[in-house]
């Protein structure tokens, strides 16, 4: 397993605009469709990352809290498929299907939204307010495979609190760590 950080986009960055094609419900989807009325969380993520499978289970809970709350949710794979065909656009639909994904699953087949969003790993979290304005990015909880640390999301839950009541979030973001975005070659 590799170890890649996040980098980090600079609080206040607009979120870059995408239509990619969406696993979960064959269509494409755009950032205007699945942003929420108070934010919208974008997580870059991948089938077979052992980051991304350690924290599945919670990623579905906290989307369906976050939705309720009126956050939208989106799931971007940029993975080059050529090299990693297990995550390819058809793995991904059974994937979203066999993982009970409640989000749409995005393909990013050229990785120009990866890059656009300055994504450097799976998992890679960024929370954008109501106005399309980055507030959080870096890392779900402290969890990692093998360290023994619950997956609770709580750097990211926190975000989501301050967002919605308005409130600065004083804590440190860190960064996420996982493996790398697998880009193309040519």
């Amino acid at each position: 397993m590799s170890l890649t950080p996040s980098n980090m986009l600079p609080i206040g960055t607009e979120a870059p605009n995408f239509e990619l094609w969406d696993s979960v419900s064959s269509s494409t989807k755009t950032l205007n469709q699945i942003k929420g009325f108070h934010g919208t969380l974008v997580m870059f993520i991948c089938n077979h990352c052992p980051f991304v499978i350690h924290i599945n289970e919670a990623l579905i809970k906290i989307a369906n809290s976050l939705k309720n709350k009126g956050i939208g949710v989106v799931a971007i794979s940029s993975n080059d498929i050529k090299d990693y065909p297990q995550d390819g656009p058809e793995q991904m639909q059974i994937h979203a299907k066999n993982t009970n994904y409640n989000f749409p699953y995005l393909y990013d087949e050229t990785q120009s939204v990866a890059k656009a969003y300055d994504a450097a790993c799976t998992p890679d979290f960024f929370l954008f307010d109501s106005k399309l304005k980055l507030v959080y990015r870096g890392q779900l909880d402290d969890s990692r495979p093998g360290n023994g640390l619950p997956v609770n999301g709580n750097d990211l839950l926190r975000a989501v609190q301050c967002m919605t009541e308005n409130k600065t979030n004083t804590k440190p973001q860190k960064p996420s760590i996982g493996c790398n975005i697998k880009w193309k070659t040519s």
